[in-house]
Order: C-alpha cells, then sequence, then structure tokens
C-alpha cells in the first residue's frame, strides 16, 4: 500500500484545525476559563467579606460570653437601660425660640 505524499500533511492540518476549534470553541476553551477565573476571583472576594464578619460575630459572642461589662455597654447604648438608682439627664441645646418663665424670649436677648 502507497501512501499518497499529499495525504499525510492534509490530515495534520485537518487535526490541527479540530484541535484549534476546541480550543477556542469547544469546552474548556479560553474564553470559558477567563470567564471561571473572573467568577472564582469574585467569589473569593465574597467569601473573604463572608470570613471577616463571621470573625467580628464570633468575636462580639465570645465577649458577650466571658464579660458583663459588654453585656452593659450593649444594653446603655442600644437598649437605652439604666442601673438601679441611676438618673438619666439630657441637655438640650439652646435655641433662639426659647421660653423663659412661661413666655416667649425677646429675639434681641
Amino acid at each position: 500500500m502507497k501512501i499518497r505524499p499529499y495525504l499525510v500533511p492534509v490530515t495534520l492540518a485537518l487535526l490541527l484545525l479540530v484541535l484549534q476549534g476546541q480550543l477556542w470553541f469547544g469546552r474548556g476553551s479560553v474564553p470559558d476559563v477567563k470567564q471561571l477565573r473572573d467568577k472564582l476571583a469574585t467569589l473569593e472576594a465574597e467569601n473573604a467579606e463572608l470570613k471577616r464578619r463571621n470573625e467580628q460575630i464570633a468575636n462580639e459572642v465570645r465577649d458577650l460570653q466571658e464579660g458583663l461589662e459588654v453585656i452593659e455597654t450593649y444594653a446603655r447604648k442600644e437598649l437605652g437601660m439604666l442601673k438601679n438608682n441611676e438618673i438619666f439627664v439630657q441637655y438640650a441645646k439652646p435655641n433662639a425660640k426659647a421660653v423663659t418663665n412661661g413666655k416667649p424670649a425677646a429675639a434681641g436677648q
């Protein structure tokens, strides 16, 4: 059996075209890999943010389990709670329309 001289280069060229087609358009192609890398970078950034948040929550839980001062501070700030026999005083900024002795203050004073 005699092989024709043009058959081998044509076969290799066709094989090269098929492989190039799969590289650029098939499964696992260059655009697909780029898209997957971008998606991976986005997910890793989101994961890092969630890990940071989880650490922050874990620290808060640990503080709440160990210290009463943190609980007291939280109750005072967030819930507006007071201790027994404690008086809450709130100062208001004086304004031009303040009332003195039951009468509106004069504008020139």
